[in-house]
């Protein structure tokens, strides 16, 4: 069949799944948010990285677009006992401005969702993937988390984002 992988065809050996996540932490020409989060990801599972990315994007935005129940939401993925990653993504970008945490997320997201596809055809056929050991030691939190009460505040990066050209100090 043209263009499906077969691992007869030449041995690739073990498969770095975190190359590209190593490429763009390392990546002078991305914004040090972007560092922050390439870096966040390297080691851990592909689909969890994923799927966690794209629960916590898809409730920002929803914040973002002030939808029922979004505040809700984020208080449940930032209040969860489980382990820090998510925790870690958006406090790498909280008080940067609603526009450029979505944006950066997005950006994360289009690398997590590849390295997805490629660890799934990977082992779909018999090959084998290679990912820096896991980054979490537990698999609970470390140290408090915020409560799940959705009655927070949301700041001035919400509302006065720099990538729109408004300031907090304005």
């Amino acid at each position: 069949m043209p263009g499906s992988f077969n691992p007869d065809s030449f041995d690739i050996g073990s498969f770095d799944l975190d190359i590209t996540l190593k490429d763009a932490a390392a990546d002078e020409a991305n914004r040090p948010t972007r560092r922050m989060l390439a870096n966040a990801c390297i080691g851990v599972d592909a689909f969890d990285a994923y799927y966690a990315t794209l629960e916590l994007f898809e409730a920002l935005q929803a914040v973002h677009e002030q939808c029922a129940g979004a505040k809700e939401k984020l208080a449940r993925i930032l209040s969860t006992q489980c382990d820090d990653f998510q925790h870690c993504l958006y406090y790498s970008l909280a008080g940067r401005g609603v526009v450029q945490m979505l944006d950066d997320l997005e950006w994360l997201m289009h690398i997590l969702r590849a390295r997805t596809k490629i660890s799934a055809e990977c082992l779909r056929n018999g090959g084998s993937v290679q990912a820096a050991g896991p980054p979490y030691i537990c698999a609970e939190p470390d140290g408090p988390i915020p409560t799940a009460n959705a009655d927070f505040e949301l700041g001035a990066s919400w509302f006065l984002d720099p990538e729109l050209g408004g300031l907090p100090s304005d």
